[in-house]
């Protein structure tokens, strides 16, 4: 018999919060978690004990987790605490028990026995066939718009019969909706969201089944609660006996561990309120805080509690340690995301220096575009580093189809480049005209370019458009900068277009518009005869040149420097795939207005309030040393922005903050570069030129106010010029010094151009 006295080993190292989480009778809890709380450690041992007081068989044991590693781990842990061979028990994710039970019950549920599970690629692909079957515009019900319209009802526990409809659209989507159903039952298919509402039903609508597992499963265990939804939380409901109840015995305990500080993904369809409901619906008073952390020092743990108590609503809790206060968090001001950037890089070169495993640095930032620079200056001081949960920069899918447009106009002859984009976004081009088109360049020995005039048919017709259109691609960008020829290939190829079509392309668009960024940062860095192709300097008004070794450079960056999977290498990732993991050192970059927190996400109901908890698991995952990062320009659209600091560095306290850089030392060096100074200069910018829209690399070169000799002696940013071509004008943006100064004007009917002030004679009005 196991010892399970709370001196026994089962319970001595628990603090008393644990210890009182862990031994609760038999009763429903909610576990308020904080970050690095040990939260999974009193999981497992309230499973280990209540098995271990003989409260309940494994087998009445029901055990949810959200990722099949947590689920994994939690096998792990309960392997080492108990001699009971967990893997009897019901440990998984949501859709993996939803699984299992369909599995035991295809018959009741009206499926076949080895029905198929669609993931979301598989699903996509369902979507398509039916509409094309139906001869449905996809161009006016997207594929994937209508994926997450079918999935976003699902997620509710709304079928295609009780969906509403208040418009001609919607319900053409319900329709659409209804025969996407019919078709997967005829299929023998499931969706992931399938699964779950395929099981609630079942439970639902089948009083002897229901009550089986009631009776079955007298403990049911949840992690990171925070992150269910409406049809989650109804299942965990049902299970317990809530609702519906079969059987006499009274409803099971439900332990929920989860942290509404932590809650962040809202868009996935999680609902920070379910545990609100949870309190009211099942814990009554029994609410435990685990508050002592065992992660971090305790700057970063003050830091992060006076941010997120400014969100309301919160069930409330205090994070402390006993590990004593640490490193002040560092805060850097950089005059551009490139300066910005350069800084982190250093920084991370000292600290492995100094002894710090790369492994144990982590590069955060609130959108997957902002990698880019940060890539960038890894690469360029030879840094090994790996993008976790997600691709390089130069490896994602919308940056790889505009930089095949501008290989094949660089080189129509690339038959990889057309294979990628002769299809995308589609334009009619199928699989037999491809298969005809090979055949054709296979006989003749030529390119699939040249070979298409060999076409005939409709798939001629096709081809032949995508001919014309990368031809007028090349004659319309023949004159343009690089950062202009990019954006115009990424409008003209609707590209933007296209991901603006669907509901989660915002990440995409703003990596197309982040190429933009790079071609800029590219002609800027290269410039003055420098730019090289194979070492060989190229003429830097040659557009072919140049796009050519800007493709080369793509090309180099996207090569084999990040590290391999055995290399020790810095971390860059998004904050949301940072939940759940920590580490020694951690950068925040890119802290300002309209970036994080995001200016779509602050358009949002409770917007704010969820990019403050964002902030708030970013802070969290450091151990000990915290670095915050903003920059005062950006580029979108390759044009220099200015950005205000994000508000959630002022609601952090200033005695937990050490400045490593400040206004005041670079007011030396740039007279007029000030905190004062940059609201007046915002304020007098058009709004269309945009005072903290969200901006996205600027050079460190980049200076708002002209404190020189020469050329723009007496001019400022705001101020209305006169030149002898292009009219009036308002100064909005400049850079350099003496002879490389240029300024950006927004002329009256002209619109925005940069200008050399050697050269451009303006004229103050």
């Amino acid at each position: 018999m196991i010892d399970s006295s709370p001196d026994s080993g089962l319970l001595a190292n628990l603090n008393p919060p644990q210890h009182q989480a862990v031994t609760l009778p038999a009763r429903s809890a909610l576990i308020l978690a904080g970050a690095g709380s040990g939260k999974t450690r009193v999981l497992t041992t309230r499973i280990a004990w209540l098995i271990a007081t003989h409260q309940v068989s494994p087998h009445g044991i029901l055990a949810v987790t959200f990722t099949n590693k947590a689920a994994k781990e939690m096998v792990t842990r309960l392997g080492a605490l108990i001699p009971v061979n967990p893997r009897g028990m019901w440990i998984g994710t949501f859709h993996g028990l939803c699984n299992r039970l369909l599995r035991a019950h295809y018959k009741d549920a009206g499926l076949p026995q080895l029905f198929q599970i669609l993931d979301s690629a598989d699903q996509l692909s369902a979507i398509k066939r039916l509409l094309k079957n139906l001869n449905v515009d996809d161009e006016k019900f997207p594929p994937r718009e209508l994926m997450h319209f079918i999935n976003g009802h699902k997620e509710q526990g709304i079928r295609a019969n009780r969906a509403e409809a208040w418009d001609d659209y919607t319900r053409r989507r319900v329709a659409l909706y209804a025969e996407y159903e019919a078709q997967c039952q005829r299929e023998g298919v499931v969706d992931f969201a399938e699964l779950l509402l395929r099981c609630y039903e079942l439970l639902s609508h089948n009083e002897p089944l229901r009550a089986h597992y009631q009776a079955r499963f007298r403990h049911i265990l949840v992690d990171e609660f925070q992150d269910t939804n409406r049809l989650q939380y109804a299942w965990l409901k049902l299970m317990a006996g809530f609702e519906q109840r079969a059987t006499d015995a009274p409803p099971a305990a439900v332990f929920a561990v989860g942290d509404d500080d932590q809650s962040i993904y809202a868009f996935r369809g999680a609902e920070v309120g379910n545990m609100r409901e949870f309190e009211r619906d099942f814990a009554q008073e029994t609410v435990i805080r685990l508050e002592q952390n065992y992660r971090s020092h305790g700057n970063i743990l003050d830091a992060a509690n006076a941010l997120i108590t400014r969100n309301r609503d919160r069930l409330g809790k205090t994070l402390w340690t006993d590990a004593g206060a640490g490193e002040p968090i560092r805060v850097y001001e950089g005059m551009s995301d490139l300066d910005e950037a350069r800084f982190v890089v250093d920084e991370i070169r000292e600290l492995v220096r100094d002894g710090t495993e790369r492994s144990q640095i982590a590069l955060l930032y609130r959108s997957n575009a902002q990698s880019r620079v940060l890539e960038h200056e890894l690469f360029s001081h030879g840094v090994p580093y790996r993008v976790y949960g997600g691709l390089r920069f130069f490896e994602r899918q919308e940056v790889k189809h505009a930089l095949a447009y501008l290989r094949l106009i660089a080189n129509p002859d690339d038959d990889t480049a057309f294979m990628r984009v002769v299809n995308f976004p589609t334009r009619g081009i199928g699989a037999r005209s491809l298969e005809a088109l090979q055949g054709v360049a296979h006989t003749t020995n030529s390119s699939l370019y040249n070979a298409a005039a060999s076409l005939t048919g409709k798939a001629g017709t096709a081809v032949a458009a995508f001919i014309r259109l990368v031809e007028s691609l090349r004659q319309e960008t023949a004159g343009l900068p690089l950062p202009e020829a990019v954006e115009h290939v990424i409008e003209r190829s609707t590209l933007r277009q296209h991901y603006l079509g669907e509901k989660e392309g915002q990440d995409r668009l703003e990596n197309l518009d982040e190429l933009i960024n790079a071609a800029a940062n590219f002609d800027r860095e290269f410039a003055g005869g420098e730019i090289t192709l194979d070492g060989t300097p190229v003429n830097g008004d040659d557009l072919g040149a140049v796009l050519a070794a800007f493709l080369q450079h793509a090309s180099l960056e996207a090569g084999d420097h990040q590290a391999g999977a055995e290399e020790e290498a810095v971390q860059l990732m998004t904050v949301h795939a940072a939940k759940g993991l920590e580490f020694d050192v951690v950068f925040i970059s890119g802290l300002e207005q309209g970036l994080f927190p995001h200016e779509n996400a602050v358009m949002e109901e409770g917007g704010l309030e969820e990019e403050r908890r964002l902030m708030y698991v970013a802070i969290t995952r450091a151990r000990k040393r915290l670095y915050l990062a903003h920059a005062q320009t950006r580029m979108l659209h390759g044009q220099t922005r200015y950005c205000l600091p994000s508000k959630f560095l002022e609601e952090l306290p200033e005695e937990l903050l050490a400045r490593v850089n400040s206004v005041a030392s670079r007011e030396t060096a740039y007279p007029g570069w000030g905190v004062s100074s940059q609201s007046k200069w915002n304020s007098a910018l058009p709004r269309s030129e945009g005072r903290g829209a969200g901006m996205t690399g600027a050079t460190a070169s980049a200076t708002p106010a002209f404190a020189q000799e020469g050329p723009g002696k007496g001019l400022r940013i705001g101020q209305s010029v006169k030149h002898a071509k292009f009219g009036t004008g308002v100064i909005v943006a400049a850079e350099g010094r003496g002879s490389d100064a240029r300024v950006q004007v927004n002329f009256s009917g002209v619109g925005v151009k940069w200008l050399a002030l050697e050269y451009a004679k303006l004229e103050p009005v």
